[in-house]
This record gives C-alpha cells, sequence and structure tokens, in this order.
C-alpha cells in the first residue's frame, strides 16, 4: 500500500510557489526611484558582453567543430537562431536609442593580452579560450560592433568586474545604472549582474538581449536575476522607458 510520507498542507505549498523576499528587494534594490532617475540623468551606460565571434558566430571559435564545442547541434541550433532572429537585432535597436540620446554603450569581449595567451585567467586556459590580438575570434559580430569612441574592455575571464577596471570607468563617467546585454546570459551576463549590483549600480537585464545554449539555462539565469540582482525588461519596455524619460 502506498502513502504519501510527510504530506504538506496547502498553505505551505502556496507559499513556496511564491518568493518571500521579492517585494523588499525590488523596493531596495531593482525598482527603486533611483534606477529610472539615473537614466533621465544621463547616468545609465549599455554594457554589451563578449558578442564576438569566439563565442556568438557559427563555424568560429568555440563553435569551429561542432562535435569537439560540447553543445549539441541542437543546442547549437537554438542558440544561434536566438541571436539571429532575437538577440542581435533587439541589441542593435537598443544601442542606436542609447547612443542617439549620447548614453554610454560599452563593448567587453574575451581576448588575451598576449598572441600565446599566457596571460589569460587560468580557467580560460583550462577551458581553452582563446582570442588572440588581431584574430577573427576577438573581433565583434558587425551587427552590433563598437562605433567611434565607444569603450572596449578585453577580458580574459568570466566576470569583467574581476578582470577589468570596468568599475574605476564607471565610476569616473559618472555611472550608476547599467542595462546589461550578451552571452552567454547564464555565465559571463549573469556574473557581470551580480557583480555590479553588489557594487551598489542600478542594473537592468534585458531578457530578449541576452542568450545562452538552451531555454532552460534563459529560463532559469532571467529567474535568478529578477527582483534579486537587476529589473528584467524586454527591448520593446527598454525603449519605452527611454522615450519616456530621456531628453534628447
Amino acid at each position: 500500500m502506498s502513502e504519501e510520507i510527510n504530506p504538506r498542507p496547502t498553505e505551505v505549498e502556496h507559499f513556496l510557489d511564491v518568493d518571500p523576499l521579492r517585494d523588499t528587494y525590488r523596493k531596495s534594490i531593482t525598482h527603486s526611484p533611483a534606477v529610472t532617475r539615473s537614466l533621465a540623468t544621463h547616468h545609465t551606460a549599455m554594457l554589451c558582453i563578449d558578442m564576438q565571434y569566439l563565442d556568438a558566430a557559427r563555424g568560429h571559435g568555440v563553435f569551429a567543430d561542432v562535435e569537439a564545442s560540447g553543445v549539441p547541434p541542437e543546442a547549437q541550433e537554438y542558440y544561434f537562431d536566438r541571436l539571429k532572429y532575437v538577440v542581435l537585432p533587439n541589441v542593435r535597436r537598443l544601442q542606436d536609442a542609447f547612443r542617439s540620446r549620447e548614453l554610454e554603450v560599452i563593448h567587453t569581449r574575451i581576448q588575451s593580452l598576449t598572441l600565446d595567451g599566457r596571460d589569460r585567467s587560468a580557467g580560460h586556459k583550462r577551458l581553452g579560450l582563446h582570442a588572440p590580438p588581431g584574430s577573427k575570434e576577438a573581433e565583434f559580430l558587425e551587427e552590433v560592433a563598437p562605433r567611434g569612441d565607444e569603450i572596449v574592455l578585453n577580458k580574459t575571464a568570466s566576470g569583467v568586474f574581476t578582470s577589468t577596471n570596468l568599475e574605476y570607468l564607471l565610476r569616473n563617467l559618472g555611472i550608476t545604472g547599467l542595462f546589461v546585454v550578451g552571452v552567454y546570459s547564464n555565465e559571463c551576463v549573469s556574473t557581470a549582474i551580480r557583480d555590479a549590483c553588489d557594487l551598489g549600480f542600478y542594473v537592468t537585464l534585458i531578457s530578449d538581449g541576452c542568450a545562452t545554449v538552451t531555454p532552460d539555462l534563459q529560463k532559469a539565469t532571467i529567474t535568478t536575476m529578477k527582483d534579486r540582482y537587476a529589473r528584467v525588461l524586454t527591448t520593446e519596455e527598454a525603449l519605452a522607458e527611454l522615450v519616456e524619460v530621456v531628453t534628447v
């Protein structure tokens, strides 16, 4: 005879479907008036993470060898379709909106200081990630590449705040808020968001401006970031906010 062990009361089951700290974090961290005030006063920048040939282009870098990449073909199809049809067009639209309002657009990429990559982090050496200076892997995707004198930061670790002088630059620029896009959602993007939040920046994650290799990982990232470390907006919502609060 089967019998349920330790059945949970209905009210407990309901509680487990609710984030008990959401309202606290929304009020203090992710949706405070200072978030939009930062944008309205031109103290918010767009941070574009690792949108380059190394990790975001078919037949290059990580994906030069389909089998050796470790990413199943169906996962690659999902990833590149999302990039082509969703992420890249949205990132470009948001970049153009920031540029037209004279807001900073900042780019990061994986690139070593040396041709042989001896300066790379231990983690990137273990993973075999290498984009030497001047290589195709280090190039940005043309659709979302830097323009003019936009700031570009090179890194050889997942976290841009721990491996570059990004915080120093943002403080110098007077930046207090960040709109974050890029790849991979669950790795370099989420690491940047957590670090930025811990450092006191107001962070907005663009949910359809980032990508990773499976829908589950994408969903898990959004769920983890939302109402803890960042606001989560769609591109349309972000563009509408720019129109509403930023004076051109």
